[in-house]
């Protein structure tokens, strides 16, 4: 769904139009998940319920157009995990149930960037996920709201409540972990090509940022202070 559709569904869904909401929700939700996904793990869809649900409920008083309904969104999805997080007693640098990576290789290994984007091509969405998820909370959140989401610098700062330098600098730096993960995985898997499936759910229509996930290409350099 493009930015104008979304714009239609969000005027309706504040009317109370229950068909906008709907379409809201289509669209944006698998991009939810998987944002969650990487805080709370197999408490994503939960707390993607919690979310959405606030959403409803206050849909009617937002003010602004479908770009700032997608800020609003996915701040009201961070709250709900952080709350989740919380109630667990759960580490957010330390996330569970996720076999195979180790969490230490991201602070020491640094691969070129042409690696990275290579590894990219030969990953599964789960695997992908997975390997973001080993990253620090900072910049584990900026790679995924930054460069899988479609974010710009100034909206993730506004999701994260930081500044938007200091979003930048947390991507460079979570690209280049990740990067590391990302080279050695590529020779164990033959997986299909994840830049789609990262942003474009069976399914569904492809997001309404369609080049998010090909912004991982020469990210570094952009983000670079």
């Amino acid at each position: 769904m493009g930015t104008a559709d979304l714009d239609t569904a969000l005027d309706a869904a504040r009317r109370g139009d229950e068909r906008g909401f709907t379409d809201l929700w289509v669209s944006l939700n698998p991009l939810i998940l998987r944002y969650l996904w990487v805080l709370v793990g197999q408490c994503a869809e939960d707390v993607a319920s919690e979310t959405w649900l606030h959403a409803a409920r206050d849909v009617r008083e937002f003010r602004g157009d479908a770009a700032g309904f997608r800020v609003w969104l996915f701040r009201v999805a961070r709250h709900r995990a952080l709350d989740e997080m919380r109630r667990a007693g759960r580490r957010p640098e330390d996330p569970s149930g996720l076999p195979g990576i180790g969490t230490d290789s991201t602070r020491e290994h640094a691969a070129p960037d042409d690696t990275a984007d290579a590894a990219l091509e030969r990953l599964s969405t789960e695997q992908a996920l997975q390997m973001i998820a080993q990253l620090p909370k900072n910049q584990r959140e900026a790679v995924m709201l930054r460069v899988i989401i479609g974010l710009d610098a100034k909206q993730t700062a506004q999701v994260l409540g930081k500044r938007a330098g200091a979003v930048r600098i947390a991507a460079m730096r979570g690209l280049r972990g990740l990067s590391g993960l990302l080279s050695d995985a590529a020779a164990l898997t033959e997986a299909p090509p994840i830049r789609e499936a990262l942003v474009e759910p069976a399914g569904h229509a492809r997001s309404t940022d369609s080049g998010a996930a090909t912004r991982a290409t020469g990210f570094v350099d952009e983000v670079t202070p």
